[in-house]
């Protein structure tokens, strides 16, 4: 082989040392400046009087050194030199500097452009502690950071959210600036990164947040999820401590997978599939149901508290619902972690015991004096008895994953006879009925093919004649498309409400928050904005773990549940009545009542749409005969 030649040699050592970046090619510079101006002082010491300024004593080493060092940096510093000698000397000096200058300045120029592109790329490190780290971006960011922003006003030192998503840094942070205008006492930092590579993960210290959220993303969210779960706590920089963990699974298989990552860690899946069918099935059947589930989970206003109360020790669960003004019991959190929603009246507190209530916080949960509440016995309707369920006649017009289990869930709620078509554009959609849901015990299933925002179609389906009518979103189709698909339909179907006098409701399936505005033209009886649901029991679970059993056993369909019942049954109406009066109605029928809805505001959405949760007991209202009270009941 032949041997490279010195040329050779120095030209693969010069590109090894450009190759450094900005700092080596700097430090090149200094080294070359500093022997120019040494050669320049030299020459002028050992040249002596003749290249020593003109009528002056030869100048020391030091002397040549800082002159020469001047001329480097400014060239109009030789203005006023004498001699010759001297002169062509400093103008050598001088030429040189000018070329290492501007060298100088296009290095830090070029430096200063890398590290901003550097830093707009998103990869350096967060040094933050006890923030709240969320992976992934999906349009479920901007409601998860509103209310996580809603939750830190009360921080007193603020509040830090990180991002970590394979998305452009600064599209990100446009993006939330955008739709989230005032951050409070919160900061938001965005990282450029896989959720699911660790190396990735090191950037947003995962190790030092207070909770972790994973957003599902991709064309299969649960595969990324545990992905990303596996990341964290498989992770060799892992702490010793348990990680909190809140996350979204699809498929009810993945959770047996979920559970085995969370042996140590509080890792805390939502089924979102489940939930949101059951809130639809739910909300079918009685109007206002989902803001009811919205007012519950959101920051806004009053949220869900746990507290021990030594006062209540012995006494029973029925007087504990009379014991407090400005907060609802909703039931007993046992000391070994037991929820008790709803329980009997005569449920004794023991030691270790904790109610669970909602409040406007925690420090606003009081005893109010026993012996003082201002009950208006003449007011509660005591009489009357549940009428008996009759067959319903209900429609889904679209459909999705959830449709399944809302077909399943109505099941259950129905009186046998019922019936239920279903029109839809899914290809083999009765195959796929027929092996999710399996055998009907109370209703019939029909199956029609069908473009729903048809006219002609919905006209020959008698839309009247039915109890129900509940619309689902495309999901297989793009966000706003599939939303485009379901407003057509929900015009179509006010036109047809508003031509009959036969009363029928109207649920509808949002996918995009932002879309609800426009639906709101269509006077649709209630909305269900999925992924908003979802996106705020994330960030309630991300605040307090412990709410998670409380969520559980709310939309579990066994045992007790949210209802909006005709407060006619509970208190006369047209007369002023304070809600402590409703609470002792609902009482005596083993029902916890935790707010009502004023059908006359049902359709301002800056009034809840009529829904008030945990309302001052003490004040009064006059309620009409079409007002509900939210009760939880076991039917």
């Amino acid at each position: 082989m032949k041997q490279p030649t010195f040329k050779q040699r120095f030209q693969y050592w010069f590109d090894n040392y450009m190759a450094r970046g900005t700092g080596a090619l700097i430090g090149g510079l200094a080294v070359v400046s500093v022997v120019i101006i040494s050669v320049a002082a030299l020459i002028v010491v050992i040249g002596g009087r003749i290249l020593s300024p003109e009528g002056a004593e030869p100048l020391s080493f030091l002397e040549a050194f800082w002159l020469s060092l001047m001329r480097t940096l400014d060239a109009g510093t030789m203005g006023g030199d004498a001699g010759w000698g001297f002169r062509l000397m400093m103008l050598l000096v001088t030429i040189g500097g000018i070329f290492i200058v501007s060298t100088l300045i296009g290095i830090l120029s070029n430096g200063l452009e890398d590290r901003l592109e550097e830093l707009r790329k998103g990869r350096s490190l967060v040094l933050e502690s006890d923030h709240t780290l969320i992976l992934g971006f999906t349009p479920q960011i901007f409601t998860v950071i509103s209310e996580l922003v809603a939750a830190n006003e009360s921080r007193k030192s603020g509040a830090v959210i990180v991002v970590l998503a394979d998305q452009d840094k600064v599209e990100m942070e446009d993006a939330i600036n955008e739709r989230i205008s005032d951050m409070k006492n919160t900061r938001v930092i965005c990282r450029s990164g896989s959720p699911m590579d660790m190396n990735d993960l090191e950037i947003v210290s995962p190790h030092a947040a207070r909770s972790i959220i994973i957003l599902s993303e991709g064309e299969d969210p649960d595969t990324h999820v545990i992905k990303s779960v596996l990341a964290i706590t498989n992770n060799p920089n892992r702490h010793d401590k348990a990680y909190h963990i809140v996350t979204q699974i699809r498929d009810p298989q993945n959770l047996d997978v979920i559970k085995l990552l969370s042996e140590k860690d509080t890792v805390q899946p939502i089924l979102t599939t489940d939930l949101i069918a059951r809130v639809v099935a739910q909300t079918s059947r009685q109007s206002g149901l989902s803001v009811v589930y919205t007012e519950l989970m959101n920051f806004g206003g009053d949220e869900i508290y746990f507290k021990q109360e030594p006062g209540l020790s012995g006494k029973t669960y029925g007087d504990a619902l009379l014991a407090y003004d400005t907060s609802t019991i909703m039931g007993i959190r046992r000391a070994d972690g037991t929820i008790l929603m709803n329980p009997a009246m005569d449920t004794r507190f023991e030691p270790g015991d904790a109610i669970f209530a909602i409040a406007e916080d925690d420090d606003k949960i009081q005893l109010s004096n026993l012996a003082r509440i201002p009950l208006e016995e003449s007011l509660i309707q005591r009489s009357g008895s549940a009428s008996k369920p009759k067959p319903e006649r209900g429609l889904i017009l679209g459909w999705n994953r959830s449709g399944s289990i809302i077909v399943r869930e109505l099941d259950n709620y129905v009186a046998k006879g019922s019936e239920l078509l279903i029109v839809s554009e899914v290809d083999d959609l009765e195959k796929q009925i027929q092996r999710e849901v399996g055998k009907l015990k109370n209703q019939k299933l029909k199956i029609m093919e069908g473009d729903i925002r048809d006219r002609t179609l919905l006209n020959e389906l008698g839309i009247t004649e039915y109890d129900h009518v509940i619309v689902l979103a495309y999901s297989h189709l793009d966000v706003q498309e599939a939303d485009a698909i379901t407003l057509v339909t929900l015009l179509h179907l006010r036109d047809i409400a508003e031509k009959d006098e036969t009363p029928f409701s109207i649920i509808s399936e949002m996918l995009d928050l932002r879309n609800r505005e426009l639906a709101e033209a269509a006077k649709v009886d209630d909305f269900i904005v999925s992924e908003h649901l979802i996106s705020l029991m994330l960030a309630q679970l991300s605040e307090n773990s412990e709410l998670m059993d409380v969520f559980t056993d709310l939309f579990d369909p066994e045992g007790s549940e949210v209802y909006l019942k005709p407060i006619g049954d509970y208190v006369k109406t047209g007369e002023p009545v304070n809600f402590y009066t409703a609470v002792e109605a609902a009482r005596s029928r083993g029902e916890t009542a935790i707010g009502y809805r004023l059908m006359s505001e049902s359709r301002e959405a800056e009034k809840s749409y009529g829904v008030r949760t945990n309302p001052k007991k003490s004040e009064k209202v006059t309620f009409s005969p079409e007002d509900k009270l939210i009760v939880i009941s076991e039917g």
